[in-house]
C-alpha cells in the first residue's frame, strides 16, 4: 500500500481516464514531496502549494487550501503523511460544496413551466458547440424533448457546426442565414419550442469578446426577447471553457462575467491537460457552480460534475 491508502476505483471509468494526466502528474508530485517525510511541517506545506498552483487551481485557492491544512495540523498534535491526501480531499470537496459545486443529479431539469431554457456563452474554439450537441444528446437520453437555437450568426462555420451535431443527435434546430439578428433567432427557437411542446431549449450565441460592449449588449437582447416569450427565460446562462488553457479560462470566465450573468459552467477538454486543478480554482474564484465538464470526445464524455467523484479521482491512486 503506497503512503496516500488503497481507494476503490471510480463507478465512473471514464472519469478516472479523462483526468488521467493530472492525476500522474499531481501523484508523481506529491509522491517527491512526502519522501522521507514522517508528518506535515512547513516544508512539504510549501511543496504542496507549488504542486497545486502547478495543476492551475490558482494561487488564491490553493493558498486557502494551504490554510484549511494547516489549520487541521493546528488542531491535530500530530499528523502524519498518511492523512494527507484524505485531508486535502476533504477541505477540496468542502470548499467545493461552498460555492454550490457539485450538487447536480444526472442531466434532469428543475421544476420549471416549459421549456427549460439555457443561453450559452463562450468564447470560439473552446468547444462550446461540441458540448452543446453533447448536452443535447444527454438531455434526449434522459427522455427530453429538446431544440436548438443557432443564435451565433456572426460566423456562417457556427450555424453549420451546430446544425451537424442537430443530426447527429436527431433533435431540431432552428437558424437563420448568417448575419440576421441573434435576438430574432433566439425568439424563432423559443416559439418553435413551445409548440412542440420541448422540455429544455439550449441558444447558442456568438462567442467574440474583442468588443465587450456589444457582446454584453447583444446578449442583454437575447434575454430580453427569451424572457418575453418565455418568463424567466433564460433559466441558466451556461459558460463553456477550455480546461487545457489553465490560467487563460480563469481570464475568459472574468470577461464573460462581466458581460452577462453567468449561472454555471462548463469545463471542457480535462483529459488532454495535467490542468485539471483549473476546476476547482474557477469554481471557488468566481462562486459560480461548475455543472458540467468535458473529459472525452465520445458523447457520454460531457459528464454532470460531481465534487465528490471528482475530488477523489484527482487524488486517489
Amino acid at each position: 500500500m503506497g503512503i496516500f491508502g488503497s481507494f476503490t476505483r471510480s463507478k465512473k471509468e471514464n472519469l478516472d481516464q479523462g483526468l488521467s494526466k493530472t492525476k500522474e502528474s499531481v501523484f508523481k508530485k506529491l509522491g517527491r514531496a512526502v519522501a522521507g517525510k514522517s508528518k506535515v511541517d512547513e516544508e512539504l506545506l510549501d511543496n504542496l502549494e507549488e504542486i497545486l498552483i502547478s495543476s492551475d487551481v490558482g494561487v488564491d485557492t490553493t493558498l486557502k487550501i494551504i490554510r484549511r491544512i494547516e489549520d487541521r495540523v493546528a488542531r491535530d498534535r500530530y499528523m502524519g503523511v498518511e492523512e494527507l491526501n484524505t485531508i486535502l480531499k476533504d477541505e477540496i470537496a468542502a470548499l467545493l460544496e461552498e460555492n454550490n459545486t457539485g450538487d447536480a443529479s444526472e442531466f434532469d431539469l428543475p421544476e420549471t413551466e416549459k421549456p427549460y431554457v439555457i443561453m450559452v456563452v463562450g468564447v470560439n474554439g473552446v468547444g462550446k458547440t461540441t458540448t452543446i450537441g453533447k448536452l443535447a444528446y444527454q438531455f434526449k437520453e434522459a427522455d427530453k424533448k429538446v431544440v436548438l437555437g443557432a443564435a451565433d450568426t456572426f460566423r456562417a462555420a457556427a450555424i453549420e457546426q451546430l446544425e451537424i451535431w442537430a443530426k447527429r443527435v436527431d433533435v431540431p434546430i432552428v437558424k437563420q442565414k448568417m448575419g440576421s439578428d441573434p435576438a430574432s433567432v433566439a425568439f424563432d427557437t423559443l416559439s418553435s419550442a413551445l409548440k412542440s411542446n420541448a422540455d429544455v431549449v439550449i441558444i447558442d450565441t456568438a462567442g467574440r469578446l474583442h468588443n465587450k460592449v456589444n457582446l454584453m449588449n447583444e446578449l442583454s437582447k437575447i434575454k430580453k426577447v427569451m424572457t418575453r416569450i418565455v418568463p424567466g427565460a433564460p433559466h441558466e446562462v451556461l459558460l463553456i471553457l477550455d480546461g487545457s488553457t489553465g490560467q487563460n479560462a480563469f481570464e475568459q470566465a472574468k470577461q464573460f462575467t462581466k458581460a452577462t450573468e453567468v449561472t454555471a459552467l462548463a469545463l471542457t477538454k480535462l483529459d488532454g491537460t495535467a490542468k485539471g486543478g483549473v476546476v476547482i480554482g474557477i469554481s471557488d474564484q468566481f462562486k459560480i457552480p461548475v455543472k458540467y465538464i468535458g473529459i472525452g470526445e465520445k458523447m457520454e464524455h460531457l459528464q454532470v460534475f460531481r465534487r465528490r467523484e471528482f475530488v477523489e479521482s484527482l487524488f486517489s491512486e
